[in-house]
């Protein structure tokens, strides 16, 4: 008689996975739980709406992943960080047009699963959710064998988040003669990695060990730096500043997620030395010979927030980030756009 297979033969362990469920119970019990209803492991996750203090309700979605930074997690073994890296890049973008972040579920597909790495992950996942004052109520752990590389995973994000319809932030009120505050990141964040893979890897020959004297540390521990999270800065923000308009600086840079807020008519004038990017942006451009152009369509260079406000208001708002904690600059202005189909210009 032939041997009798089941689904662990062919790579896909269902008691693994359940172990897992029960791991990610515990760890979602740490995100924020109000209005949850019902645990981690049902067909969906149910959320109760308090709307009390809302007049005209809107919901606010993103989802997003974490890119080719998951290589260097991969390689140095470290993976508690990049499920920070995925809350953050979820909710910094529903956090510019106002919303406030409600709850937040994950994908994670492995060729074959791994408890150990997928909690460290759910661990990152749980922190990046506290940060964000959001509540972690649900996800997917698909195991596919054949499909992945040993050790390596994909992850995916999904946020909702909420603000009254008077609140919104979209820009629509910017006008000539505001100004442009930068808002610090911590370093690469999620975006780019293609190119820093390819000139510390390739160009230069170093590996996720080597300890680079620019920054002061190993190579691998700088590159996996997870992502601020901004919502909580910007829900203080906008509570009682005129906030016209927030960009977070993704894929693209400043030159181009800023101009996606800014009026047709207008023109935004960045002012060049206004701020100093974070020593690994001097590295890579030194190293990979990055035009400074390149370098500000690829990474955030020191910049992973950005707000433009009414001039008057340029010294209070500088001084609630500065009470929150996070360094701030002045940057630039809106500008007239005249002839020039040029959208964004450096002085």
């Amino acid at each position: 008689m032939a041997n009798r297979l089941t689904y662990a033969d062919s790579g896909v362990d269902i008691d693994k996975a359940n172990e897992l469920v029960e791991r990610i119970k515990e760890i979602a019990k740490s995100t924020p739980r109000s209005g949850v209803m019902g645990d981690i492991g049902g067909f969906g996750g149910l959320y109760s709406l308090n709307l009390s203090h809302i007049e005209r309700p809107v919901l606010v979605s993103s989802t997003d992943g974490v890119g080719t930074k998951l290589k260097i997690a991969f390689a140095t073994g470290n993976h508690d960080t990049v499920g920070i890296d995925l809350v953050a890049m979820c909710v910094n973008d529903i956090a510019v047009q106002g919303a406030k972040p409600l709850f937040f579920l994950d994908y994670l597909a492995m060729g074959r699963l791994d408890n150990k790495v997928a909690t460290a992950i759910i661990e990152g996942i749980s922190e990046g959710c506290n940060q964000a004052r959001c509540a972690l109520i649900g996800g997917e752990t698909a195991e596919l064998p054949g499909f992945y590389q040993q050790g390596e995973y994909d992850l995916a994000g999904f946020s909702v988040g909420i603000v009254d319809n008077s609140r919104i932030v979209d820009g629509s009120e910017i006008h000539v003669g505001n100004q442009v505050i930068g808002i610090a990141s911590n370093g690469l964040h999620s975006n780019g990695y293609s190119l820093v893979r390819k000139i510390c890897f390739e160009l230069l020959g170093l590996d996720v060990d080597s300890y680079v004297e620019d920054f002061g540390t190993a190579l691998g521990e700088e590159l996996l730096k997870p992502t601020r999270i901004y919502s909580e800065t910007i829900q203080r923000l906008i509570k009682d500043m005129p906030i016209l308009g927030l960009a977070h600086i993704t894929g693209g840079g400043i030159a181009e997620n800023i101009v996606r807020i800014i009026p047709k008519a207008c023109q935004v004038v960045l002012k060049k030395g206004s701020w100093e990017p974070q020593p690994i942006f001097t590295f890579l451009q030194a190293a990979g010979k990055v035009t400074q152009k390149e370098m500000m369509r690829t990474f955030n260079n020191g910049i992973g927030m950005v707000a433009v406000v009414p001039e008057m208001a340029v010294a209070d708002v500088l001084e609630r980030l500065a009470g929150l904690e996070e360094k701030a600059f002045v940057i630039g202005k809106i500008a007239e756009k005249k002839k020039s189909k040029q959208r964004i210009r450096w002085v």
